[in-house]
């Protein structure tokens, strides 16, 4: 089973989750409405982080993990 990070940076109001090595990371683009795409060197998306994640703030950050079959 693949490794998943995910960071909340509370003060910078991000939520960071990596499924690649964030080492590899060689581009970011953003893709519009506060969505960055982490790449590698081949253009593989390894991670993503979501600017502006929660618009009031609390104390609890409610994570769900679901998988599914590709």
């Amino acid at each position: 089973m693949a490794e998943i990070k995910v960071y909340f940076d509370r003060e910078g109001n991000t939520l960071t989750v990596w499924f690649g090595n964030p080492e590899e990371e060689h581009v970011c683009e953003e893709t519009g409405e506060g969505i960055v795409l982490m790449k590698d060197k081949k253009g593989k998306v390894i991670g993503f982080e979501k600017l502006n994640f929660m618009e009031e703030k609390t104390e609890l950050v409610k994570v769900t993990f679901e998988t599914v079959a590709v």
